[in-house]
């Protein structure tokens, strides 16, 4: 008890200068980690229904979000780490900004977004009643090596997973794991019809994307419109509007709705419905910042499959488009994927920037794709972007810590979600 104590203390304390200096929302996880290795542990296990892990290649941080507004629209309080930092040092630094004084953590229950690789690491210390696995994709090779490293990575989570793993039926690498867990499985899914709006690596490569039909799935995702989506839950089917954009998150809705299903059967499919209607899109994917006016979302791109599938949502919108790339270690060293990405949808476009701004200009010259500038500085490049064609809504496609950067000038300019 004494440690908690002691830990909790010098947590906020270090956290607390952290926010006066403006940043390192992680460091103090980090510290933490060091001065105490089982804080984590200790916290988190007094929680009465236990630990959701969220993890996949892409949607982990927006389907989190919808899992832990699900679960609060039936009543349960929910501690999360909503800065989307998903080491287990970001769970950490979450958790400072949470406990009270005595390091006690009042909720019910967590669900964490977590990295696929330290995933792994943080299910030995902490095993998870939950987990929900929902893809994997071609993503920072340079970090994961091989696409079946991933999937190894999911697969250690779910081994971990005491109670019921919820896996993607149609993500074959995925599906694969129910083999290699003893918890129950439980699955979501897609039309055939849908697959092929979204298709993964290897379906672009064999052009057969199908949907695995002979899994039954806990909620279907059978139509999408402008807005508008249908799950099939059971022998029902519910639609409704939703205020997220792309049909790559009306999969993700899917997703946790069969999540919170199964944390909560008893709980009306309606009250799921009626909230997965009002969840927002989380910070940076698909997110909408007011400046004098005008819309400017931000829609994350970070490997081939995502970045076709934000082009094929918004690429021909008529809003003036920014792409912002960086290389930075949280974005992958090894760009080489965007030459798999198909970027005819784009007619023009305003700039290109980040620190492989000439990188990105040079694949959109093989596409045809027309650029007004070519700027690596990203604050000069905003402020360019923001002063051309006032009024008119606007919308930039960036890597992660492109993203990040952007969102932190934004919010020197307007107001922006804080969550840190």
């Amino acid at each position: 008890m004494m440690r908690q104590v002691l830990t909790t203390a010098i947590g906020k304390t270090i956290r607390a200068a952290m926010r006066l200096r403006g940043g390192g929302s992680a460091l103090p996880g980090l510290i933490v980690e060091k001065i105490d290795p089982q804080f984590m542990a200790r916290t988190l296990e007094t929680l009465p229904r236990g630990v959701v892990v969220v993890s996949g290649t892409n949607g982990k941080t927006t389907t989190t979000k919808m899992v832990v507004e699900l679960l609060e629209a039936a009543g349960l309080k929910v501690f999360t780490n909503r800065t989307g930092s998903n080491f287990s040092r970001g769970v950490v630094a979450s958790l400072l900004g949470e406990i009270n004084g005595m390091g006690k953590l009042d909720a019910d229950i967590a669900v964490l977004e977590l990295d696929e690789a330290w995933a792994v690491h943080f299910v030995k210390t902490v095993r998870p009643r939950y987990s929900l696995l929902l893809n994997v994709m071609r993503d920072q090779l340079d970090r994961f090596g091989e696409i079946d490293t991933t999937a190894g990575f999911l697969q250690k989570i779910a081994e971990a997973t005491q109670e019921t793993v919820v896996l993607n039926r149609d993500d074959s690498r995925v599906y694969a794991i129910h083999q290699h867990t003893r918890a129950q499985a439980k699955y979501f899914g897609l039309t055939t019809e849908l697959i092929k709006l979204m298709p993964s690596d290897d379906s672009l490569k064999t052009g057969d994307a199908q949907a695995n039909d002979a899994v039954a799935c806990e909620v279907l995702l059978t139509e999408v419109g402008d807005q508008v989506a249908t799950f099939q839950i059971g022998a029902d089917n519910y639609q409704t509007e939703v205020a997220v954009n792309g049909v790559y998150n009306l999969l993700n809705a899917a997703a946790a709705l069969s999540l919170a299903k199964t944390i909560l059967p008893q709980t009306p499919t309606q009250t799921f419905i009626d909230a997965v209607a009002l969840v927002k899109p989380a910070f940076g994917r698909g997110e909408s910042i007011n400046y004098k006016g005008t819309a400017i979302d931000l829609l994350l791109v970070k490997n081939p499959s995502g970045f076709r599938l934000s082009l094929l949502s918004f690429g021909k919108r008529d809003r003036q488009t920014m792409i912002a790339i960086n290389d930075n270690y949280a974005d992958g060293r090894d760009l080489s994927w965007l030459w798999d990405v198909d970027f005819t949808l784009l007619s023009g476009i305003h700039s290109v920037t980040g620190a492989r701004a000439a990188d990105m200009a040079l694949r959109l010259h093989y596409d045809g794709v027309e650029i007004g500038q070519v700027q690596p500085d990203l604050k000069v490049a905003l402020e360019d972007f923001l002063n051309s064609e006032p009024g008119k809504d606007k919308q930039i496609f960036c890597s992660y810590t492109a993203m990040l950067t952007l969102r932190k000038l934004l919010s020197e300019k307007t107001e922006v979600e804080d969550i840190s």
